[in-house]
């Protein structure tokens, strides 16, 4: 303001020098401000419980009063909103790695697997998904059962249901809309899932995203992939430790589709020539093979892992001292199916690699 009235005081002085009277020169108009981002649509949360009520009810057969009952004491969380809008995933590779491969974990994964290397290895014979994968998983989501999560299941659920965050971007009002009706029908199956587990779904602690047990089961994927591993009836992932590593592995065996002794991921040596790889949103989809990376100029760093018909693509990491190139394959895909996120796929199999004993990371 003060640099915009300066010019006009100096033109009025200079006209009473002279003796004629002049029009001051008028100050430039400022710069229209860029336009704030679109503000998220007023969302009718009374509206849109009543009908999550109904439809629940009728999806499910239980009562509407009970479920009304139950979201009465739910809670909207600031804290979840805030934590669901900065993902650890959000990282660059050279800092989420230290996360999880460092000593406390490889060691606190090691004694998991010796304490429990006969449940384990039946899991192993029944579904064909390695001891070390299971277990560095559950090292991965709970630190071996040491931090299951402290949230009501039920408002994390609740919060991300019906508040989901809002960033304001046209853009991503598809995707954010996605989420919300994602959570929404999470929530509608942790109510389905005390019914038929025969749970107090309101006593039940989890991660902020409404994850549980020691395994981090979502409502759906509890209901879908938990399976009683002792046979005593129950399908338990918050005590009984043989349901939780055979539902791990039955997890990876049928919605990742775990091919038995298959590979996960391998180093890649790029050739100097070689062109960038294009692959956005570094995706997961298998859609090359090793002779097609070879052509553009990316190779296996040690003996081929796979066979030259066997779909692979890459994948670039934001590494310490430069990008790392690695060639992924179908199980790696399927450690995916468990966390979309390519740094967590990673994350656990070089986890699972350093517990058995391997280099996590072969240069």
């Amino acid at each position: 303001m003060i640099r915009r009235t300066l010019p006009c005081l100096a033109a009025l002085a200079l006209a009473a020098c002279a003796g004629a009277p002049q029009k001051p020169t008028p100050a430039p108009l400022p710069a229209p401000l860029p336009a704030p981002p679109a503000a998220p649509a007023i969302r009718d949360i009374e509206a849109a419980r009543a009908a999550f009520v109904q439809d629940t009810a009728q999806r499910f057969g239980i009562p509407a009063a009970d479920i009304q009952a139950v979201l009465a004491q739910a809670q909207v969380r600031d804290a979840i909103v805030k934590a669901m809008s900065r993902p650890a995933e959000a990282k660059p590779w050279r800092d989420y790695r230290p996360i999880f491969i460092q000593p406390a974990r490889i060691d606190g994964g090691r004694a998991f697997l010796e304490a429990n290397r006969a449940a384990l290895q039946r899991a192993e014979d029944t579904y064909g998904v390695p001891k070390e994968i299971v277990t560095a998983i559950i090292g991965v989501e709970t630190s071996y059962g040491g931090n299951k999560g402290s949230w009501s299941v039920v408002d994390a659920l609740y919060t991300l249901a019906f508040a989901y965050p809002r960033s304001g971007d046209p853009a991503r009002v598809a995707y954010e809309d996605k989420r919300e009706a994602f959570f929404r029908d999470e929530l509608a199956q942790l109510f389905a899932l005390g019914k038929e587990e025969g749970i107090d779904i309101t006593t039940l602690k989890g991660s902020y995203a409404g994850a549980m047990g020691w395994g981090q089961f979502m409502p759906s994927s509890y209901r879908q992939y938990a399976v009683d591993g002792d046979g005593d009836g129950k399908r338990d992932l918050f005590n009984d430790l043989d349901d939780v590593i055979a539902s791990v592995a039955n997890y990876f065996a049928r919605k990742g589709q775990w091919q038995r002794g298959g590979p996960v991921m391998q180093r890649a040596l790029r050739d100097a020539s070689a062109a960038d790889f294009v692959n956005p949103g570094n995706a997961v989809t298998l859609d090359q093979t090793l002779p097609m990376l070879a052509a553009l100029g990316y190779r296996p760093a040690a003996a081929p892992l796979a066979d030259a018909a066997a779909p692979v693509t890459m994948i670039t990491l934001d590494g310490t001292a430069r990008p790392e190139d690695w060639i992924v394959f179908n199980n790696f895909k399927a450690i995916t199916s468990y966390n979309i996120s390519r740094l967590y796929a990673t994350a656990v199999f070089q986890l699972a690699e350093a517990i058995a004993g391997r280099s996590p990371d072969p240069a």
